[in-house]
């Protein structure tokens, strides 16, 4: 047996040494029971859920544990340090997060509890945010039990499917886990009629996709059908299919033709907060439906699955654009009007059904701009000629600028969107990306009506901030262009948008940071954040990619619709069990989300057991 087997019962017994600790008054009525508080459940509570579970309780802990535990020179440790950067091995750890530091706790004195991977840092393995203890649910009836549980002993509910997230919403430190990860089940319908729906809606090969399903799953399936459909884009397909991207909104490079993930939405089956399962559609429950469509993951209900309407699978028109300024991290005169020009072309590509996605980089090495845009345009002749134009005032740009080097400005075709996807090597399962590290972002939704006025504002705001850009091409189209903005929960700034701007920064942790250091990265990303803010004052944020320090949450994520939202929330889950950062009724508690505002705090964040190290 490991030392990690061997040390996870003593996790589970620790709440027994809660007289050691602070044995501070926690209202039931307003602070959650956190793991060390005296009102935490017992032994024999936790036996007698674990009796009503498929499998057994889970004791989540940091990924980094075993190299403390078992040593750094362990088979254990190699794994998580050959592992540690890539997002499949992430999302199958049930106590790993995607971006590190919503694995980390800072104190209200600022000192920060965490498990560094580097083990020469002196410091010992702090669970951090963390959850002590969770249901690994496959069902169901699982998650039931968990939803039951949790409201039972008023716990701090943390649900996560694959730890894909900006705001922290899939962590909670001293919290009850529920994890969704390996509810794997898909169905690809011949016909499907949502429910509650009349006898003549019905869907051609509607795909159900259990919340615990991943992109590079519900791709291969629909796929197998000569189908395609909108869902997210990262590197291995390891964001969850049917769970807070959808939630939250979910864009797509197929956005501009079929939609958000949200207009896709046939149907949903959720546990709700007394436990009750429940199936969401137009037609029924329709105002969970509604709720779900954009009101944010964790904040309503857990799902258990989602049915979506797939499309046909038509070639697919890829083009790439590539420029940069060599030696200089800003953009020389003819860089800067290529750029101008590609911000002036957006309506025109929009319209012509091109979407996906831009960077701006700019490295001590170089200024580098790329993008790479498909259409599945039924008309491929129209959105080839728009995108043409697009590369021929690059080429002027260079031809008059010889500091502007273009390396790239040319289409591909590709048999299917299937094709391009792996041609680009989002299949690959290592899945190496921009995770194993904190990533902190800020970003806009543009509307349509801005660019289209003044492009040459647009552009010079973006080239004039000093940060790293992903330029998103997203804004929903085809049917969904006619949405009405309070059809759902989602922003209504989506409605009117084009695009949406991200700024952000990926830093290490591997010499253990510090919350000064920490602060002024957040303070350069929210330096660059206002300037979008000024540039879109009346627009908002797609919830699923914002910083974690709006200072508006209900506005900038869900506009006008939050009232509507809130009386949903009211009626679901009235004693606000599901509470998550920026979340729907967050601001009804502290900013730890232990405490409603009007209840006192316990303990200053800390956990009541005053043994907080694993090792």
């Amino acid at each position: 047996m490991s030392k990690i087997q061997a040390i996870l019962p003593l996790l589970a017994l620790a709440a027994s040494f809660s007289s050691l600790a602070t044995a501070a008054s926690v209202s039931s009525n307003n602070c959650r029971c956190l793991f060390g508080h005296p009102c935490w459940p017992s032994d024999s509570d936790f036996s007698a859920l674990a009796s009503r579970l498929s499998q057994p309780l889970l004791r989540p802990i940091p990924p980094a544990t075993p190299c403390y535990i078992d040593g750094p020179d362990s088979p254990a440790c190699a794994e998580a340090n050959s592992s540690w950067y890539n997002a499949v091995w992430r999302a199958d750890q049930s106590g790993a997060q995607q971006n590190t530091q919503f694995e980390t706790f800072r104190f209200p004195n600022r000192t920060i509890d965490a498990c560094y991977l580097n083990t020469t840092l002196g410091v010992p393995c702090g669970r951090g945010s963390v959850p002590v203890v969770g249901v690994d649910a496959r069902g169901a009836a699982d998650v039931q039990a968990a939803v039951k549980f949790a409201a039972k002993h008023n716990l701090k509910v943390v649900v996560k499917s694959t730890g894909h997230d900006y705001l922290g919403r899939s962590d909670g430190r001293g919290g009850f886990l529920i994890w969704t990860h390996h509810m794997k089940n898909i169905t690809v319908h011949p016909t499907f009629s949502p429910a509650g729906a009349p006898s003549n809606e019905t869907y051609d090969l509607a795909i159900t996709l259990q919340s615990g399903v991943q992109w590079h799953e519900a791709y291969d399936a629909v796929t197998a059908v000569n189908r395609t459909m909108i869902g997210g884009l990262t590197r291995g397909g390891t964001v969850g299919a049917a769970s807070g991207w959808l939630l939250g909104g979910g864009h797509s490079a197929l956005s501009p033709n079929y939609g958000l993930g949200v207009d896709n939405l046939l149907e949903i089956t959720v546990v709700s907060a007394n436990g009750t399962e429940l199936t969401a559609s137009a037609h029924q429950n329709a105002d969970l439906f509604w709720g779900l469509r954009g009101g944010g993951g964790g904040s309503l209900a857990v799902v258990i699955s989602a049915t979506y309407r797939t499309h046909q699978n038509p070639p697919i028109l890829a083009a790439f654009l590539n420029f940069a300024t060599l030696g200089t991290n800003v953009p020389s005169p003819g860089a800067r009007d290529a750029f101008g020009a590609f911000i002036a072309a957006q309506g025109a590509l929009y319209d012509a059904g091109w979407g996906g996605y831009a960077n701006v980089v700019p490295t001590a090495a170089a200024w580098n701009f790329s993008a790479f845009i498909i259409s599945p345009s039924a008309d491929l002749a129209a959105a080839n000629a728009s995108v043409q134009a697009v590369f021929a005032a690059a080429r002027a740009a260079a031809a008059q600028d010889p500091a502007l080097v273009l390396s790239r400005a040319t289409t591909v075709p590709f048999a299917s969107w299937a094709a391009w996807y792996n041609a680009l090597g989002f299949n690959a399962t290592a899945a190496v990306g921009s995770v194993g590290n904190p990533t902190a972002l800020g970003s806009r939704l543009l509307p349509r009506a801005l660019i289209d006025a003044d492009p040459a504002r647009v552009a010079d705001a973006l080239l004039g901030m000093d940060a790293q850009i992903e330029y998103c091409l997203v804004a929903p189209g085809g049917e969904a262009a006619g949405v009405a903005p309070d059809a759902m929960a989602l922003s209504p700034a989506w409605r009117g948008a084009l695009a949406q701007v991200i700024v952000g920064e990926v830093w290490t942790e591997s010499k253990g940071d510090t919350a000064d250091e920490v602060d002024t990265i957040m303070g350069r990303i929210e330096a660059s954040t206002r300037v979008l803010r000024e540039l879109a004052p009346d627009s908002g944020c797609y919830f699923n990619e914002a910083s974690t320090l709006e200072p508006d949450f209900r506005q900038v994520f869900f506009g006008s619709n939050y009232p509507a939202l809130k009386k949903v929330k009211a009626r679901y889950d009235p004693h606000q069990l599901f509470v998550v950062n920026k979340g729907v009724g967050s601001e009804d508690w502290d900013a730890d989300l232990a405490c409603r505002c009007d209840g006192s705090r316990a303990d200053n964040g800390e956990l009541a057991d005053a043994r907080r190290d694993i090792i």
